[in-house]
Parts: structure tokens; C-alpha cells; sequence
């Protein structure tokens, strides 16, 4: 039961960036999971994405590419 929630959880999240913000606070997450940036000094989603997610995950994350990404996922009507 607990390796088919991690599996959901993991697929959940190893997918591209869905805007260049989302993009960048996973740089950020990267970042300081590398110890190339204090874990302090993260903010917001990247503090979160620092705690809760691989660098397998950050990594598949980061490196989307930003050119066709809008800034900020719109938000869906329902």
C-alpha cells in the first residue's frame, strides 16, 4: 500500500514545468538540495518542492525549457 502511494506521488510530480515561475522556484529547490543555495533562503513553492521532492524530480522540472511557457499557469473555469 505505501510503495503504490509514493509511486502516485512520484508520478504526480516528475512531469515538465508548467510556467516559467514553476520552473524557476524547481531551479531553486535544486539549488539548494545541491547545497549550491542555502535552504533559508528559499521561499514560497521552492521551499516546499526542497522538501517534498527528489533531484531526479526538481531536475526533470528545471531543465523545461522556458521559451514556450507562460509566466504563470492560467487558471481553469469550472
Amino acid at each position: 500500500m505505501q510503495v503504490a502511494r509514493d509511486a502516485a506521488k512520484t508520478e504526480h510530480f516528475a512531469m515538465p514545468a508548467k510556467s516559467k515561475k514553476q520552473q524557476m522556484a524547481a531551479g531553486a529547490a535544486l539549488a539548494a538540495k545541491r547545497g549550491k543555495k542555502s535552504k533559508q533562503a528559499l521561499k514560497g513553492a521552492s521551499r516546499g518542492m526542497a522538501q517534498s521532492m527528489s533531484v531526479a524530480e526538481l531536475r526533470k522540472m528545471a531543465k523545461s525549457k522556458r521559451s514556450k511557457l507562460p509566466t504563470r499557469k492560467s487558471k481553469s473555469r469550472r
